[in-house]
């Protein structure tokens, strides 16, 4: 069903825990969002939920917030098992867990994903902990030596379920979901409903309650959105004459795979920018130093952070005036992305190597003539190259 959309819908009105309402109320929510209204409900009568939302629409707090009003904290087991593609929406979500949970007596909730120490995540496994939100890899790895128990998981979440399986972690997660009871509450959220989501939804969930959230606008008023169209080998040279004649302060650089962050960045520091490359192997502190570094540059055209898809959640980056992705996803999980990198008030331009069409926003072509630094190996320098059409 399409999601309501009615202001007079109070928090108050979604009989949910008297605790977890008064640490919405700390944190200031007022009124719920369109999918919360609409979830909230099916989720606390007992139902399993397919919420199809973009980041944004307060998807966390449509789970989050039944869970906790049901959870038993009197009881140290495993009762919910939130499932993220990455190690940072992991952090967001178990902190925004704690953040609505705040006023719950005894309530645990312990993030647990790759690249971190395992002693800090065994000790809170050991404690105990209600509530565990992680990544497919590190919940696997947790499961084989055994300190991991999710036999008694009552209430199951897959948040960005399109982006774990695109990620190639579709067996990961059908392992996951095979150590979990029969009888559990499953709650599917998505930014699109491709043929593996459906099907992982029929196989998994129960007659579930279908939430649809309608964006009401497809991308920001102050992003402007440009592709180019070019053959796979010369992305680098498209790229790096983009980085010619392009105005902005600072840029990141969107890519699919971790090594191709290091890849890339390498080939364009050869080519006389600095780039820095910030993925889920470079420590938290690391990433963080880099792109204040880069916040700190004076030169324009050397400032080019290389990411993943996703690990654009490390936080605002400030100053980033544009945005460019080597390979397009589908229109509302592009327009998602793009949007996320630049959203401190800042007009910002989000370029595409190829073509996508999204409803209601203007998306010209920009026609690419080879770098000179591609033909010459010169240092970069402004010029003409791009023409927009």
């Amino acid at each position: 069903m399409d999601s309501p959309n009615d202001d007079t819908v109070t928090f108050a009105d979604l009989q949910i825990h008297p605790s977890v309402l008064q640490a919405l109320n700390d944190v200031g929510y007022e009124s719920p969002s369109a999918i919360q209204a609409a979830t909230i409900p099916a989720l606390m009568s007992g139902s399993d939920v397919v919420g199809l939302a973009q980041t944004g629409t307060g998807k966390t707090a449509a789970f989050a917030v039944p869970i906790l009003s049901k959870i038993d904290t009197s009881s140290k087991v495993t009762q919910a098992l939130v499932l993220a593609p990455t190690r940072e929406l992991a952090l967001q979500v178990a902190e925004a867990f704690s953040r609505y949970g705040a006023h719950l007596p005894q309530i645990n909730v312990l993030p647990i994903y790759g690249g971190a120490s395992y002693t800090t995540q065994l000790a809170g496994l050991k404690r105990g902990a209600q509530v565990v939100v992680g990544t497919p890899g590190r919940v696997i790895d947790h499961l084989e030596r055994g300190t991991l128990d999710l036999s008694h998981v009552d209430y199951l979440v897959l948040d960005e379920a399109d982006e774990m399986l695109t990620m190639g972690f579709a067996e990961e997660v059908e392992r996951i979901l095979a150590e979990t009871p029969e009888y559990k509450q499953v709650a599917l959220f998505s930014a699109t409903m491709p043929p593996a989501i459906r099907k992982l939804s029929n196989k998994y969930l129960h007659d579930p309650t279908e939430v649809k959230v309608d964006a009401k606008t497809a991308t920001a008023d102050n992003i402007s959105q440009r592709y180019i169209q070019v053959a796979g080998p010369r992305k680098m040279d498209a790229l790096t004459r983009v980085l010619e004649v392009e105005q902005f302060e600072a840029m990141i650089v969107f890519v699919r795979t971790k090594q191709a962050t290091e890849e890339v960045a390498e080939k364009l520091r050869a080519r006389g920018f600095s780039a820095a490359a910030i993925n889920g192997d470079i420590p938290q502190a690391v990433r963080g130093a880099d792109i204040a570094c880069a916040q700190l540059r004076h030169s324009a055209r050397q400032r080019v952070l290389r990411a993943p898809d996703r690990s654009h959640r490390t936080g605002g980056a400030v100053g980033v005036g544009a945005a460019f992705r080597v390979a397009a996803g589908t229109p509302p999980a592009q327009v998602d992305r793009e949007g996320d990198p630049t959203k401190a008030h800042r007009s910002s331009t989000a370029q595409r190597r190829r073509r996508q069409r999204t409803a209601g926003v203007e998306i010209r072509r920009l026609h690419h003539r080879q770098s000179r630094v591609a033909r010459s190996g010169a240092v970069p320098s402004s010029g003409r190259g791009l023409r927009a059409r």
